[in-house]
Order: structure tokens, then sequence, then C-alpha cells
């Protein structure tokens, strides 16, 4: 059976500048100016233009007018790890800010793999973003200030540097980790699990010290700290070490663990749980972001609350300030986090 020609469609051509310069009786440059500086025009004409627009179905080709400024109306946000809810959480503040500051917010996943963020960066930089935001894998790269000598700002997120080279924006992981030990020796819970790592990231280190300053002003050496470190901050790792905790001799097993996120919490509560282990009876946990899954828990958790949305909104706002401001001064903000206490260290009855 011979193919029958499809029936020509008439191409569709997007209505330009041109045709809406026609349309309303008016120059290009006239058009430019109701697009670009309105107060420029008069009431009038700019109201003919714009119902010229309208009925055209106009749309601004915003790429090019890009091309022309040499700079996008984008910044981005290279994330540590997409699978983690707290930084969708940090990414909606950003967006909150870049949505007032007229700009698209494009997000990156650099699943914590420092190849994958270097491509990530090197495509932004090629864009011509107006800035980047990271959570970096190693905030001391060097990548990072290249960046910013060639000209593209950027704000370090949930991490610090040594040197005030960028504006950063994070939270008091030392007090985290003291407020979070420091509640379960005040339940009564003298060996207590760390459930964490790797140490080369530096949040876990700092929870870890934080840990220590509490059994060391509860008079506890650190010996009283059982470390279960994991390879990485996930659910599956907590259900590993939740394993490795259970197989413990009895005599020497925790009776609470904290956890550096509250992905591993989670995992953790699933091995109790599959084990028949009673929580916070058996183990009190206690995990560290307060991400909306773990009020939600089959136990609800305690954690150590960031400020996700406010911490991700003052980045940005840090970031923004900078693409503007000719006399911007780098800013390292510091938050601190507060314990939530839940059903999983509070016993009932």
């Amino acid at each position: 059976m011979p193919v029958q020609d499809s029936p020509d469609v008439p191409e569709v051509r997007a209505a330009g500048i041109k045709d809406v310069a026609a349309a309303a009786g008016v120059s290009l440059g006239t058009v430019s100016n109701v697009l670009n500086r309105p107060d420029r025009v008069s009431p009038g004409t700019r109201a003919r233009v714009e119902a010229a627009m309208a009925e055209l179905k106009f749309v601004r080709n915003e790429s090019a007018r890009q091309l022309r400024a040499g700079r996008s109306r984008t910044v981005a946000y290279v994330m540590l790890d997409g699978s983690n809810p707290f930084f969708a959480d940090v990414a909606a503040g950003m967006e909150d800010a870049a949505d007032e500051g007229d700009l698209s917010l494009f997000l990156c996943n650099s699943d914590n793999r420092a190849e994958r963020e270097s491509s990530y960066l090197g495509r932004l930089e090629q864009q011509r973003v107006q800035g980047v935001l990271i959570t970096p894998v190693d905030p001391r790269s060097s990548t990072l200030d290249d960046l910013v000598l060639r000209g593209t700002p950027v704000v370090i997120v949930d991490r610090t540097r040594d040197a005030a080279t960028h504006c950063s924006v994070a939270v008091d992981d030392v007090y985290g980790g003291h407020i979070a030990v420091q509640h379960l020796l005040e339940a009564g819970h003298e060996r207590i699990g760390f459930i964490g790592g790797p140490a080369s990231l530096g949040q876990v280190r700092d929870r870890h010290e934080g840990a220590l300053r509490a059994l060391r002003e509860a008079g506890l050496g650190p010996e009283n700290l059982v470390d279960l470190t994991t390879t990485s901050l996930t659910v599956a790792d907590g259900r590993h070490a939740g394993q490795r905790l259970a197989g413990l001799p009895a005599a020497s097993r925790p009776t609470a663990a904290f956890c550096v996120n509250d992905l591993l919490a989670l995992g953790l509560l699933q091995t109790c749980v599959s084990l028949g282990l009673r929580v916070p009876d058996d183990l009190a946990i206690v995990g560290y972001d307060d991400i909306e899954f773990a009020a939600a828990a089959a136990v609800p958790l305690t954690s150590v609350r960031q400020p996700r949305r406010r911490l991700g909104r003052t980045a940005a706002e840090l970031l923004l300030q900078e693409t503007t401001d000719p006399l911007h001064q780098h800013q390292q903000v510091v938050f601190t986090p507060e314990l939530v206490v839940r059903a999983s260290t509070q016993r009932v009855g």
C-alpha cells in the first residue's frame, strides 16, 4: 500500500518586534523602550504597543537580549545531594529570593562528586549566569576562587571557609552536635552512638566535635561516644549502622544514638522496627536537619532543626547584592540551630 504524503501544514512563525512595531504604527525603538524602559514611553503609546503584543501573542526573545547584555537573567544552585530533602528546602528559599529579583534559578546536583561539580561550574560559566550558589564537595577548592576571578560571583551554602574570600551562609554545627548529645545525657544516657560519615565532610567533623564537648561538660570521656562511621549520609547507611549497633555486645551497646542527618536517623529507625527494638525505650534517636519526614516518621524523630529555607534565601540575597552593588562586602552568616524534641527520645508515661 503506497504511503500517502501528509497534507502540507502551514509554517507558524512567532511574531517579532518588527511585527509589533508595524501593528502598533510605531518605530522599533519605541517597542524596545516599552520592553526595557517603559517609563520613557507615553501611556497612550505604551497601551497601543501592549495591545499589539497581546493580539500577535508576542513573546520577547530573552535569549537574544541576554546575549546582547553579556549576562543571563539566571542564577544557579549546585547542590551536594539532590536526593536529600534538606537541599530541596534550601533551594526553595533561594527560589523565593530569585523570583523577587526577577531571576530564574537553575538547579544542578553534583551528587557529592568533585568531577561532576567541576563540569557543572564550567557549563554555568559558559552560559554567563549572574552568579553561582554552591554547597561544594570541598569548600577549599581553588575552582571557586577561579570563578570569582573570571567575574562570576559565588556564594558558599551550608559550608564555611577559613578565609573570607566569598560570602557564605552556614549553621553552627558544633553547637548543633552539642545540644543533641546534651539532650540525650539529660535523659540519662551515658553511652551514645555517633552515626555519620565520612569524616572528610566538615559537618560530620563539627557535629562530632560538639558531641564530644557535651560529654566533656558532663564529666564523661570520648569512650562514651561509640563511633559507627558511614560511607555516606543516606537511609541505607542508617539501616546498616543500625544492624552494626544491634550486633554489639549488650554490655557495650549504646542506649541512644545521634545521627548527623535525618536520613540516617530514619534508616536507623527502620532497622529498630524490623528487629523489634523499641524507640526510645531500647534506643533513643536524635537526627539532624528536621526535614519534613522527621515529624512524619512512625516514631516522630527528635531532630536538630536547621533554618533550611531561610538559609537558602539569605544565600541568594547575598548573591544578588554582590551582582548589583559594586561596594559589596563579603559576609559570613552563621545561623544557630535548635533542638526539636519528639517521641524518639521521650518516653511516654
